[in-house]
Formats: structure tokens, C-alpha cells, sequence
């Protein structure tokens, strides 16, 4: 296969990269909100902890009705983030540490209060502004009935995804109102998408996260989705590989990466993403939502590296993010998967357990070839959030009927100094979310200090994940219940043990690091990790 252009420049390929929640991150001014000073005044934070590159969720112009991922404007910051100039401090001063900065792109819809849908609302049926997104008449004797039986992309929720208006026209959102889909068929949507690429590669950005990037293109006809026969109507639709293509070449006039939002379950479709000229890199949810047993961590191993192999394509690691139940919690329950599905108030969680196991997960991510994302807050051990419902902001929540918790429990702001108020967030007003009453037990100042801390665990890890290499994954002979593989061509070796008795360590020199203390004996405990020199 050809080498891609910029070869040299492909350092995402074994990145560990940072995911920040803006919103919870770091308050700068007290106002409860965090944003990009917070940021800026934690870079060190960055630089101690090791990363390569830092990705940021939506910091446009948004209502916030889904957490910035309804966005107004992307060529502007949220003021209750910052200013554009304030963005580009940012991303000058992230590079001077050599960490680069990864932006968030939502192309599948845009805000309600966008300048294009405002004029299409006021333009009228069958007006040309209508024509960059999905405006369709009602079926019915009046039109009263939506137009197709599509689904919501909520999981779990009941709520429609056409809203009518006054004048007669219904109009699509695969997600909530406010947030209505685009017409990716309009030449106008891809050349506007391609200039904010521009925009802001030519500000300093490495790279670019898409947001639900297998929805895109729509059949034109809007069919039902009951009896459709293929392809889906609206989910990885051949039409959108022109539009990564095309996207592509913009990103390599920047020497910019893509990481796609892509949840498919055909490896060999989700692998057509990651062609040398399309999107670098894609997320792996089927890693993050595997429960913690041995034999179907391995399976999804060996079929992530599989289906990323005939590409030439990175794999991507990640245990949770800003969508997702946090690790310590997931793990600690009898179900340690994870699906929108099943999310339901009132789980039990035993969290000494769930933490043990989080400490050897993050030892077998960082320890895989490929990339790994490390979302804020898995660093510091912080289980879910139980939110009061009065406090809930997630849509998720609301457009279930109240049966979902939503993801806000995983969107808690940081917790920073163990003896400032709300634990050194928002330090005049309370934050956004509310704090747990015992956050501080996980604030970063007293973490530091602990080399037993997770904290310690994730620096240390980090720091010395190089040792791993470049090269591929090569299973050893291990019991029933361990993962035992061999990375460096042979020289360095990591072991997880998932069974319920202790597991004879393999041959070594050294061991380099362990996400728990080793038995009297020297044998490796359950739900425990250990990365040793052979």
C-alpha cells in the first residue's frame, strides 16, 4: 500500500489523547461555568500528566440544549467559554508544550438558532433556504401525520424526530428540535463544512473529531425505515465517503487528522471509513462497552487490530467519555458493559471493586497498538455522578420520560483542591452540576501527592508507554482469565489477570509497573495488571 502523504507527521497513530469537557473542566472566572482560562491555567496540568494532544467537545456559540452539540456558530467561542482570540491562545500555547489541539465538528445537524435554519423558518415551504435541510409536507388527510417512521438517535427515546410548524412543513432532527439535520445532497452545506475545516486548521488545530459521522447523507426519498430494504435510509450511506474524501484533502493541505464518530457493527463497512484517503483514525466503541471478562476483551482486540489491518489504519482504545457511564462505576456492577439501552436509575455499583479493575483497564489500554483517549476525570478514578433530577440538564433524560438517568453523572466538573470550595471549582458560585459530597477524596492536589493514587498510576503509565514500541500485538500462552501479550518484537510484556485466583507472573527482568500489589507470593491478584520487562 502507498504511503499516505505527510508519513512522517502521523503522530496520532500512537497518541495518547486528552478528551476536555469544557464545560467541566476548569472554571477561570468563578462564575460556576468552566471554560478556556480554566483550560489554559491547567496546561501543566497537561504537560505533568503526558499527553499528546488535547481534544475539545463543542466550545461554539450554542444554546446548550445538548452540551454545545447544537451549535449556532463555529466560527465563534461560546462567551460562557471565552472569545475566538482566547481559542487561539490556547492552541499556541497547548503547542509550545508540544500537546496539540483536536476540535469537535457536529456536521450531521446545527442549532435551531443558526442563521440558515432562522432564514429557512422564515423563508416559507419550498423556499430555497428550506432546501439545505430536510423540510418535507405531513402524510395524513392534512398532513398531520410526520412524513416517515424514523427513530430518535436518543436511545430509549419515545419522542418523535419531525416537529411541525405553523405553516404546514415538518421538519427533521434526528436528535432533539433544536437540533435540525442538515441536507448533505446541497452543495452549500458541504462547501460551508469545508471552509470550517479551513477555518480552523488555518487557526493551528491538529486534527478534528466528527460528531455521528456515519449520518450524514439521507435517502433523498425519506423512506420508511420499517420494510426499507438496503441500504439504511439514513445510517452509513455511500454517499458520505465523497464527502470524507473531499474532506481529506483539506486536512492533508494542513497536515490535519480526523477521529470519526463511527458506530457500526459490519467491521468490513466501518473499515471502508479509514481508507488511506478518507478519515484517519475512527473511535472503537466496541472495546469501550465490552464488559470486563477476559475472553471478550481479547475477541475485541483481535477484531479491532483485524479490521483496521487491511487499511493501514491505527486502532483507537478508549474506556469512557462524555457519553458514557464512567469506568470506576461500570465496572463495579454485576453488568460491566455498557448500552444506552439498559441505562436505569438505582444501579448498584461496588466501587472498590470497579476502581481495581479501572487501575488494570488502563494499564491494558495504554499497553494496545494504536491510539488511546483518556476522557477527563478517568484519570482521577471519579465514578458516575448521581445527579438530583431536579439538577438534570442532559436531553437524553427528558426525551426518555425520566427513565434514563442521562450522561450528566459523567459530566460532573472536576474536582481540583481537596480544601477549596466545591473542590476548587467555581470557587464563588456553585458549578453548573452539583458535586458529590465526597469529591474532594479525588481532588487533584491530593492525588499528586499519593504515588498509590490513580492519578500517579495514569502519569507514571504514560510516561513510560514508550517502552511498548511501535510494533504489533502478540498473544502468549496464559490460564483461563489473563490476558498475557508481548509488545516491543518480544521485549516487553503486559498481563491482566481476570481470574478469580491469583496468576503465576511469565518470565522477566523487571517488573515496570502495576495497577496493584503483587500476593505474598509474588503472583499477580485478580482484576490486576502488570507491564513487565521480558
Amino acid at each position: 500500500m502507498a504511503q499516505p502523504r505527510h508519513a512522517a507527521a502521523q503522530w496520532w497513530r500512537s497518541a495518547v489523547i486528552y478528551q476536555v469537557y469544557v464545560r467541566s473542566f476548569a472554571d477561570g472566572d468563578g462564575d460556576g461555568t468552566g471554560d478556556l482560562a480554566g483550560v489554559r491555567a491547567r496546561l501543566p496540568y497537561f504537560a505533568e500528566l503526558g499527553v499528546d494532544a488535547l481534544w475539545f467537545t463543542p466550545w461554539y456559540v450554542s444554546p446548550m440544549k445538548d452540551g454545545g452539540y447544537d451549535v449556532a456558530d463555529y466560527r465563534a467561542i461560546d462567551p460562557a467559554f471565552g472569545t475566538l482570540a482566547e481559542a487561539e491562545k490556547l492552541i499556541a500555547e497547548a503547542a509550545e508544550l508540544g500537546i496539540r489541539t483536536l476540535v469537535d465538528i457536529v456536521p450531521n445537524h446545527v442549532s435551531d438558532q443558526h442563521p440558515w435554519f432562522r432564514a429557512a423558518l422564515a423563508a416559507g415551504p419550498g423556499s430555497p433556504e428550506r432546501e439545505l435541510f430536510h423540510f418535507r409536507p405531513g402524510r395524513g388527510p392534512h398532513g398531520e401525520l410526520p412524513p416517515n417512521d424514523w427513530p430518535s438517535q436518543f436511545a430509549g427515546s419515545t419522542e418523535p424526530v419531525w416537529t411541525r410548524l405553523p405553516d404546514g412543513d415538518w421538519y427533521l432532527h434526528l436528535f432533539t428540535p433544536e437540533q435540525p439535520d442538515l441536507n448533505w445532497a446541497h452543495p452549500v452545506v458541504r462547501q460551508e463544512h469545508e471552509d470550517i475545516l479551513r477555518f480552523w486548521f488555518e487557526r493551528g488545530v491538529a486534527g478534528v473529531r466528527i460528531d455521528s459521522a456515519a449520518l450524514l447523507a439521507k435517502d433523498p426519498a425519506l423512506p420508511d425505515l420499517a420494510g426499507a430494504p438496503d441500504p439504511h435510509p439514513f445510517v452509513d450511506r455511500d454517499e458520505l465517503h465523497d464527502i470524507y474524501r473531499s474532506w481529506r484533502t483539506v486536512a492533508d493541505d494542513h497536515d490535519g487528522v480526523f477521529v470519526g464518530e463511527v458506530w457500526l457493527p459490519d467491521p468490513e463497512r466501518f473499515a471502508r471509513y479509514l481508507r488511506p484517503d478518507e478519515l484517519q483514525t475512527a473511535f472503537n466503541f466496541a472495546f469501550l462497552s465490552c464488559p470486563w471478562d477476559a475472553e471478550r476483551l481479547r475477541a475485541s482486540i483481535d477484531t479491532t487490530l483485524a479490521e483496521h489491518a487491511p487499511v493501514g489504519a491505527p486502532a483507537t482504545w478508549v474506556l469512557c467519555n462524555h457519553d458514557v457511564t464512567r469506568t470506576v462505576t461500570r465496572y463495579g456492577r454485576s453488568d460491566t458493559g455498557f448500552d444506552f439501552a439498559t441505562k436505569a436509575f438505582g444501579t448498584p455499583t461496588d466501587l472498590a471493586l470497579g476502581t481495581r479493575r479501572a487501575r488494570a483497564a488502563a494499564l491494558l489500554s495504554l499497553a494496545l497498538p494504536g491510539a488511546v483517549y483518556v476522557y477527563q476525570g478517568e484519570e482521577l478514578g471519579l465514578p458516575e455522578a448521581d445527579i438530583p433530577r431536579a439538577r438534570i440538564e442532559d436531553p437524553m433524560h427528558f426525551r426518555s420520560g425520566g427513565t434514563d438517568p442521562g450522561r450528566d453523572g459523567c459530566r460532573v466538573p472536576l474536582p481540583w483542591e481537596a480544601g477549596a470550595p466545591y473542590a476548587g471549582f467555581g470557587s464563588r458560585e456553585g458549578p453548573w452540576l452539583p458535586l458529590p459530597e465526597d469529591w474532594a477524596s479525588y481532588a487533584v492536589d491530593r492525588q499528586a501527592q499519593d504515588p498509590g493514587s490513580m492519578l500517579s498510576l495514569y502519569r507514571t503509565a504514560i510516561t513510560i508507554r514508550p517502552v511498548f514500541g511501535g510494533g504489533p500485538l502478540t498473544w502468549l500462552t496464559a490460564p483461563d482469565g489473563v490476558l498475557a501479550f508481548a509488545r516491543a518484537d518480544g521485549g516487553v510484556l503486559c498481563v491482566v489477570n481476570l481470574a478469580e485466583t491469583p496468576a503465576d507472573l511469565p518470565a522477566h527482568t523487571q517488573l515496570l509497573l502495576a495497577s496493584g500489589p503483587l500476593d505474598p507470593e509474588g503472583r499477580l491478584p485478580q482484576d490486576t495488571a502488570v507491564w513487565l520487562r521480558a
